[in-house]
């Protein structure tokens, strides 16, 4: 289809949004945490059947579920959305904001919320399904709409090609996925290449020798010794990895003890490291293993330190030529599109529902944050750091003009590779 078809196709086949600004903030009202997306799912195939026109699979690697639509023969496309909420209390003081919790894993109570714009992914991929749906007439091929679970823990895209994915559905030519971002609402951004980090998270389990507060003398206090830890791995990115590489480590939790008064026999420390380059990430690995034995031996500990991987991310890279033909097309149609969005540390799974197939992929960033909120913080002296962002108790998009620019997206994407 010409480039410059695809926006007055995508014009005459629009639709009047207001119904899914209410599906959104029924999602957003209603969270689920990773794994647990049951209505969340159940209204998703709910919708999907009202369409008529798709076929739809359900409870593929856990929760997650696909609408296929068949339309003649051409390309089959793969369009993608992630489901799962956070632990976070909302702060937002929004109409429809989340007062939900669940238990997780643990059974823990926890407060739950879409603090990382996953029911707007969700919201846009079925309006972008009805649209598609609407105007068949306009394109041919094989539409897949995906929905995938438990992308916070970065394992969903895994459990659904585990569980027979592609068994189910035809094998697409090409994944397209997205994200809502800390960006001006109303913009896009994309990039050849690796426009996503890997991530890795690891617990790390130090053993001391218990005992009295007043009697340190007799103990291996995990405490020290994890403090000693965490400082020495702030060296790892500042002085072994080059500073042309993209690299972050962060330690996010660190627990030892219980009271006061009595010195605990371990201490567990939670850290996350993002990497594009996999030599770098074997870099900081070894780091990390290296810096934490040393110490440990250092300190007298009884026992050898344990490292459990939790999470690991890959790393998320758009092919050349995808991305070059969506460019095209999202320069063609948006006002305010940057074609050389810059790389961020931000981590997905998306990419594993293509990097299992070696089935090219593409994504890319729309922006979320209030347009005269946005103006006001870049006029003083660019504030816009200081604009919560994904997995703040305090992010809030503005519905539109998101929901229009990621409807629209999904449908581009779609659009340049079904021509007639």
């Amino acid at each position: 289809m010409a480039q410059s078809s695809l926006s007055d196709t995508l014009r005459h086949g629009s639709l009047d949004l207001t119904p899914y600004e209410d599906l959104y903030k029924h999602f957003h009202a209603h969270p689920e945490l990773s794994q647990q997306e049951k209505y969340t799912s159940q209204k998703i195939a709910a919708h999907l059947s009202q369409l008529k026109t798709y076929e739809v699979h359900t409870n593929i690697g856990g929760y997650g579920l696909v609408g296929i639509l068949r339309n003649g023969v051409g390309k089959t496309i793969l369009l993608r959305a992630d489901m799962d909420a956070l632990p976070v209390k909302e702060l937002t003081g929004l109409p429809y904001a989340s007062s939900v919790t669940m238990r997780d894993a643990d059974g823990i109570e926890k407060p739950v919320m879409h603090a990382c714009g996953h029911d707007m992914h969700i919201t846009c991929l079925l309006a972008a399904a009805e649209t598609l749906a609407n105007i068949q007439h306009a394109w041919s091929g094989t539409l897949i709409v995906l929905f995938q679970p438990n992308e916070e823990r970065g394992g969903g895209a895994q459990a659904m090609v585990d569980d027979g994915l592609y068994s189910k559905i035809p094998i697409p030519d090409y994944i397209f996925g997205q994200h809502v971002m800390r960006m001006r609402a109303g913009s896009i951004g994309s990039r050849s290449g690796t426009i996503m980090a890997a991530a890795d998270s690891l617990k790390i389990t130090i053993y001391g020798r218990g005992g009295h507060g007043s009697l340190p003398h007799q103990t291996v206090d995990p405490a020290v010794l994890a403090a000693h830890i965490v400082i020495r791995l702030q060296g790892i990115v500042s002085r072994e990895v080059n500073p042309s590489d993209l690299a972050v480590l962060t330690v996010g939790s660190l627990q030892a003890g219980q009271t006061e008064n009595i010195i605990a026999d371990r201490a567990e420390i939670g850290l996350d490291f993002r990497t594009v380059k996999l030599e770098t990430r074997q870099k900081i690995i070894s780091a990390i293993q290296r810096i934490v034995e040393a110490e440990c031996m250092a300190s007298g500990s009884p026992k050898p330190p344990s490292f459990t991987p939790t999470r690991r991310f890959p790393p998320t890279s758009n092919d050349d030529y995808v991305a070059s033909q969506l460019a095209t097309s999202f320069e063609n149609h948006f006002e305010d599109f940057d074609g050389d969005t810059p790389r961020t540390n931000v981590s997905e799974d998306f990419s594993t529902l293509g990097t299992c197939k070696g089935i090219p992929c593409c994504f890319w960033f729309i922006g979320g944050i209030d347009t005269e909120l946005w103006d006001k913080a870049e006029k003083e002296d660019n504030h816009t750091d200081e604009i919560p962002g994904n997995h703040s108790a305090l992010f809030a998009p503005v519905v539109q003009p998101t929901m229009k620019v990621g409807v629209d997206a999904l449908c581009l994407a779609a659009l340049t590779f079904l021509g007639k």
